[in-house]
């Protein structure tokens, strides 16, 4: 019996899937929010969480496994600056606040920001 897979295309290909992923991810840790559609929010949010629990270790490990996915700068602010905020918190890192639709082409959209 075919089962149905996890996770959104976002009308895209694999590898451009990914990349758009990572960026996104990167993009918010830099920023702290960004802006997005609806549905790509709700895709990292998983992501972010479980990178930020990783960084909360904060051990040479966790660096280099963080430092396979994202760059350097990343990896610096995500250790050293987001993870010790969240020292006593054990989840919700990330939150997604909905804005409506889009004009241009009626996407729903929505602000997703650390907590």
């Amino acid at each position: 019996m075919k089962k149905g897979k996890k996770g959104r295309k976002l009308s895209r290909e694999k590898d451009q899937r990914k990349a758009l992923l990572k960026a996104l991810i990167s993009a918010l840790i830099l920023a702290d929010r960004i802006k997005t559609t609806e549905a790509k929010a709700k895709e990292i949010r998983p992501f972010v969480e479980k990178f930020i629990t990783r960084a909360k270790k904060g051990d040479l490990t966790s660096r280099r496994l963080l430092s396979r996915f994202f760059h350097k700068r990343v990896v610096k602010k995500l250790v050293d600056e987001i993870a010790p905020r969240y020292k006593d918190r054990r989840g919700g890192y990330a939150r997604i606040v909905k804005l409506g639709q889009r004009r241009s082409d009626g996407a729903r959209t929505a602000i997703i920001e650390f907590v």
